[in-house]
C-alpha cells in the first residue's frame, strides 16, 4: 500500500519504519518541524498538506501530529476520499462533529486512543474486571496513567478509553474527573489521574480498592513500536473493509468496528 504520513516526528518515523517492514511504501512524509520530512509546511497550512498528499499518489493516510492541529488536518484530508487513520489523541469531544463531517463529504477515517494490540486486550480485561468488581460495594475504583514529558494531552486517549470501559461495569460512576480533587469525591465520580515524566512510553493502572485489600491491573508499554505497527495494520484493514463493503464510506470508526 502507498502511504502518506502527516506528522513526521518520532512517532511518524517509527510508523514509517513499521510500514516498510510490512512491505508498504511511504510515498509522502509531511511535517511542520522535521527537516527529515519530504515536505515541510507552515503551521496550519492545510492546503499545502492536501497538495502534498495529492501529488504523492498515496492510497491511504496516517495522521499523527498534535491535538491543536488534528481537527483542521482531518477536515482538510477527508474530502480526498482516501482511508485515513488518525493517531493523534486529545479530540474525543469532537468525534460527533467529525463523524457528521465525514458523512457530509464521504470521507472515511478510523481512530483509537491506542493502536497497540496489548492495550486493546487490556481494555477488554478492564471491562470484564469492572463488571465483576462492581457487584461488591466495598470496592471503589480509580485509574492512573504516566507518559513521557513531551506528550501534549492529559489524560491520554488510552486513559479515557479505560475509564469508559470501567463505567460499563460501574454504572454509578457517571462523571469522569481528570483534575485534582480539593474536596471529598462524590460516589458517582471516577478519578482519572495523570503524570508526565521523562521518556516513559506509557503506563496505565486500574485500582479496585476495598477495606481489606487492593486489586491492581497494569499495562506497561516498553516502546511505542506496538502503536506504530497497529496504526499501519489499521490503515490496511480500513482500506480492505471499505473495498469489501464491511464498512461504509462516510463515517468515523473505532478499533472495535475494525477488529471485531
Amino acid at each position: 500500500m502507498k502511504i502518506a504520513l502527516v506528522g513526521y516526528g518520532k512517532m511518524g518515523q517509527m510508523i514509517a519504519q513499521a510500514a516498510k517492514r510490512a512491505g508498504h511504501e511511504i510515498v509522502m512524509t509531511i511535517d511542520v518541524v522535521s527537516d527529515e520530512a519530504m515536505v515541510k509546511v507552515s503551521q496550519g497550512d492545510t492546503d499545502a498538506i492536501v497538495r502534498a498528499v495529492k501529488s504523492s499518489g498515496a492510497e491511504g493516510i496516517i495522521e499523527f501530529t498534535h491535538p491543536t492541529a488534528v481537527i483542521n488536518n482531518i477536515k482538510a484530508l477527508l474530502p480526498l476520499g482516501l482511508p485515513l487513520v488518525v493517531g493523534t489523541t486529545g479530540w474525543n469531544d469532537k468525534h460527533a462533529e467529525i463523524n457528521a463531517y465525514a458523512k457530509e463529504v464521504g470521507g472515511t477515517l478510523m481512530t483509537a486512543g491506542n493502536f497497540s494490540i496489548g492495550v486493546n486486550m487490556f481494555y477488554k480485561i478492564v471491562e470484564e474486571a469492572a463488571k465483576l468488581m462492581s457487584e461488591y460495594k466495598d470496592y471503589d475504583v480509580a485509574t492512573w496513567e504516566m507518559h513521557h514529558n513531551q506528550k501534549a494531552d492529559s489524560p491520554s486517549g488510552t486513559a479515557l478509553e479505560i475509564a469508559r470501559r470501567v463505567q460499563l461495569g460501574y454504572t454509578n460512576k457517571t462523571e469522569i474527573v481528570t483534575d485534582a480533587f480539593h474536596e471529598r469525591p462524590s460516589a458517582n465520580q471516577l478519578h482519572v489521574s495523570s503524570t508526565r515524566c521523562g521518556n516513559i512510553p506509557g503506563t496505565h493502572k486500574v485500582f479496585f480498592d476495598g477495606t481489606a485489600d487492593t486489586i491492581e491491573l497494569t499495562h506497561t508499554a516498553r516502546s511505542r513500536e506496538g502503536f506504530a505497527v497497529g496504526a499501519v495494520e489499521s490503515l490496511v484493514k480500513l482500506d480492505s473493509a471499505i473495498k469489501t463493503g464491511k464498512l461504509s464510506k462516510g463515517a468515523l470508526y473505532g478499533w472495535d468496528d475494525l477488529y471485531n
